[in-house]
């Protein structure tokens, strides 16, 4: 399959180019239906024979390409309906009747309750493909976006989500005028999967409601089945959040799929160089060092503990905190005996055979270099933070 992109240099472009390239590389083996030969890249920069050779070759296109801030109104029919039409009109001169598929918006939809240039121009070209499937037959698919974030998205430009990643990871100011204002969002990842489906000719269809999207399998429209709503004054508490983790060592929640995790994934991509790595706080005394690694807000923290040759750490117990002890480098001994009783518990670890140990409530507990030349280095995990008013903790020798 030879696939053409137009807009491929710009942000929903690139995130598709790369993706493309990883399924025509073998690098991603997710979509073996997928036979992907050639990816025609196609932007401002490119010539019109370009164009002309790339439409008479390809078997689906990606219209992408579109104006989002003009210097002029105007230029939004001419960037976004002006372009759509050159592109139809060259496939119709080669009679190439492939897929293609267009970019549009919701704000499409507003024509009539709210007009925009951009919303004028974005129907002008909805109502163009539906005009060009009706005249040659070919399988037109027609996505109204919402907003999109993600990686590589350009700041201070036209998306609210790139521009408060972008400020808040340099350490520069944001603007909201109005917390409460919700917005829909979609994420660039769900969207190529999207495209991943339109490209296997399973896009999932649908009409209209206003604003949102009715699935229906015989529907006019096309659409991303994943999107989210939040508030511009989430969306900011959520980044000041990852934000502050360095010095915090707090992850906040992530779970699997939902917009925290993927707003998360956005803002570390904004990230400059001399914050990519952080010093973490060392305490040292002569036996080793223990350093905390990272908090969960609710699944407690890791550390790592360094032991000198020969030394012993722990001695101590705990009626309800539980650890998990993963030596990772070096040799030692793990001793537990619970409390009132004399038998003791003996766990030989070893990096060479990584196991993780669990250190039992009720349990006193130590760790043992055995080593007289090497340290010997141990991952743990608790499952709650250290509270400095109730440590939990209470010294005794196993």
């Amino acid at each position: 399959m030879k696939i053409l992109v137009t807009g491929s240099n710009g942000f929903f472009g690139r995130n598709l180019v790369e993706n493309l390239k990883n399924i025509r590389d073998g690098k991603d083996r997710t979509h073996p239906e997928l036979k992907i030969d050639e990816i025609y890249e196609y932007d401002i920069n490119n010539t019109k024979a370009e164009l002309d050779r790339f439409c008479s070759d390809c078997d689906f296109v990606f219209n992408l390409a579109g104006v989002n801030r003009p210097k002029d109104q105007s230029e939004f029919m001419q960037g976004n309906f002006g372009f759509a039409s050159t592109l139809l009109e060259t496939l119709k001169r080669h009679h190439n009747t492939c897929t293609v598929m267009l970019s549009s918006s919701i704000q499409a939809t507003l024509i009539g309750r709210y007009d925009s240039e951009y919303g004028r121009s974005k129907k002008a070209g909805e109502d163009l493909f539906f005009n060009y499937a009706s005249e040659t037959g070919a399988n037109v698919l027609v996505y109204r976006f919402p907003n999109m974030f993600g990686k590589w998205c350009r700041p201070n430009y036209n998306s609210a989500v790139a521009t408060f990643c972008n400020n808040i990871a340099n350490d520069l100011p944001i603007q909201i005028n109005d917390r409460s204002t919700e917005i829909e969002l979609v994420y660039i990842d769900d969207l190529i999967d999207e495209m991943m489906c339109a490209l296997n000719g399973k896009p999932h269809r649908c009409d209209y409601d206003g604003l949102a999207p009715v699935p229906n399998d015989g529907g006019r429209f096309c659409y991303v089945t994943v999107t989210h709503k939040a508030t511009l004054g989430e969306i900011a508490d959520l980044l000041y959040k990852f934000h502050g983790q360095p010095q915090t060592l707090i992850m906040p929640e992530v779970p699997a799929n939902s917009f925290a995790k993927k707003l998360y994934s956005t803002y570390l991509s904004y990230l400059p160089k001399e914050k990519i790595a952080f010093p973490l706080k060392m305490n040292t005394d002569a036996r080793g060092s223990f350093t905390e690694l990272l908090k969960t807000e609710n699944c407690g923290q890791f550390s790592v503990n360094i032991s000198k040759p020969g030394i012993t750490k722990g001695q101590h117990w705990h009626n309800t905190k539980w650890e998990f002890f993963i030596v990772v480098s070096g040799h030692g001994l793990i001793q537990e005996r619970k409390i009132g009783t004399d038998e003791v518990l003996e766990f030989e670890v070893s990096g060479d055979k990584i196991e993780a140990v669990h250190m039992l409530p009720g349990y006193t507990h130590n760790i043992i270099n055995l080593s007289e030349t090497e340290n010997l280095v141990t991952v743990m995990w608790a499952n709650e933070h250290l509270d400095p008013e109730k440590p939990d903790t209470f010294g005794e020798i196993v």
